[in-house]
């Protein structure tokens, strides 16, 4: 059998230890579901988009997202193009209105009405009908991987914000990375959002209300912006 190496931090290794947890096991078995989730998207994404079926084909992907996927199938059909964008995409995103990726705009000091999903062509993964675009696959299949960093079970809006904002072809990426907005970026804001937001569940018992989410993923951020901001001025000071 094929050996893989599987690199810890030094406090995540002594913790493996101390519990004597079966680490070829579990490295299986996660290593397995994230193959599938993968797989499962490459091969939507080279199928024709049929709203009708997503929810079954993408089981991992929250209703929300699907939502989106609908919304920006939907735009796709009414301009007459063979392939679902990134800027459909973005639009979708936009136009769902109540998902975490638009909180995590509003994080990051950009007003989601302030963006205008681009309606650029984008040439399709695969011939046939209406099929995502190739960027729009690319940043479908980082919208997974992200989720599987960050070890959840499900792919959300906020994934899929991430998977836009990293893909380097598409318009909406272009867009969102000209507003400050790329991908590593992203990731840090969904990572405070998601601390902040189980902060306020610990301290209240309820999910958090938008503008206290908003409060609190800002609250995590303040720290890393600090940090950046001393860097920055001890780069200027050396230039």
């Amino acid at each position: 059998m094929p050996k893989i190496n599987v690199y810890l931090p030094d406090d995540l290794a002594d913790a493996v230890r101390e519990t004597g947890l079966p680490v070829s096991p579990i490295c299986q078995r996660a290593l397995e579901l994230a193959v599938r989730r993968i797989t499962t998207i490459r091969q939507a994404v080279l199928s024709d988009v049929d709203p009708t079926g997503l929810a079954e084909l993408l089981p991992s992907f929250t209703a929300r997202l699907v939502t989106v996927l609908n919304l920006a199938a939907g735009r796709a059909r009414e301009s007459g193009s063979g392939s679902v964008t990134t800027g459909d995409l973005l639009h979708g995103l936009l136009a769902e209105g109540q998902n975490l990726g638009l909180q995590i705009l509003n994080a990051m000091d950009v007003t989601p009405a302030s963006l205008t999903a681009p309606v650029a062509p984008e040439p399709p993964a695969a011939p046939g009908g209406l099929r995502f675009s190739a960027p729009a696959a690319v940043a479908l299949e980082l919208a997974v991987g992200e989720a599987i960093g960050f070890g959840h079970n499900y792919v959300g809006c906020e994934h899929l914000l991430i998977g836009l904002a990293g893909e380097p072809d598409g318009a909406a990426g272009e867009l969102l990375r000209s507003r400050a907005v790329d991908g590593k970026a992203v990731r840090r804001t969904v990572a405070a959002a998601l601390a902040g937001y189980a902060h306020l569940r610990a301290g209240s018992g309820d999910p958090a209300a938008p503008p206290a989410l908003l409060n609190a993923v800002r609250a995590e951020l303040a720290p890393l912006v600090k940090r950046i901001e001393a860097l920055e001025t001890r780069l200027s000071g050396g230039a």
